[in-house]
């Protein structure tokens, strides 16, 4: 499966255009991707194909720990699927989000509670006030990029 195979957005693709990325540098996010491998995924799907599972499908591959969030399954991928952030119980590096812009906010709020040290919001999902919440609370913020499609740019395949 190459970048291109997967559409890693959930909302539409042209939104992206109009709201740019967050301002990390390469090295920060080749940092990020190389330092942290506990990814929490809100939003990971069970259906094959979809973006919210063949982006958490590619990271177990390629050495991270994935741990579902969806409260509308008991195992993704073989893992035990966590109905929200707050029921984990364990420490979780990146928070990954595959759901839309507006629900954000709250997602960050819950997601203060375990301490992250970063929240990712896949392509085409930003949210500037979830961002200010979390970045006034420590926790990096990053916006509009897939984790997978940054992989493969940064480290190749």
């Amino acid at each position: 499966m190459t970048e291109s195979d997967i559409n890693c957005s959930i909302e539409d693709h042209r939104n992206s255009v109009q709201m740019g990325k967050d301002n990390h540098s390469d090295n920060e996010i080749k940092e990020i991707l190389s330092s942290y491998k506990r990814v929490a995924v809100v939003g990971m799907s069970r259906e094959e194909g979809k973006a919210s599972h063949e982006i958490p499908k590619y990271l177990i591959e390629n050495g991270y720990d994935v741990i579902p969030v969806n409260p509308n399954a008991d195992y993704i991928l073989g893992k035990k699927s966590y109905k929200s952030l707050s029921d984990i119980g364990t420490e979780v590096d990146i928070i990954d989000v595959f759901r839309p812009s507006e629900q954000v906010f709250q997602i960050v709020k819950d997601a203060i509670l375990i301490k992250p040290k970063v929240i990712w919001l896949q392509e085409g999902i930003a949210n500037e006030e979830a961002r200010k919440l979390a970045e006034n609370n420590g926790i990096d913020f990053v916006f509009n990029r897939c984790m997978m499609k940054e992989h493969i740019r940064l480290f190749g395949q």
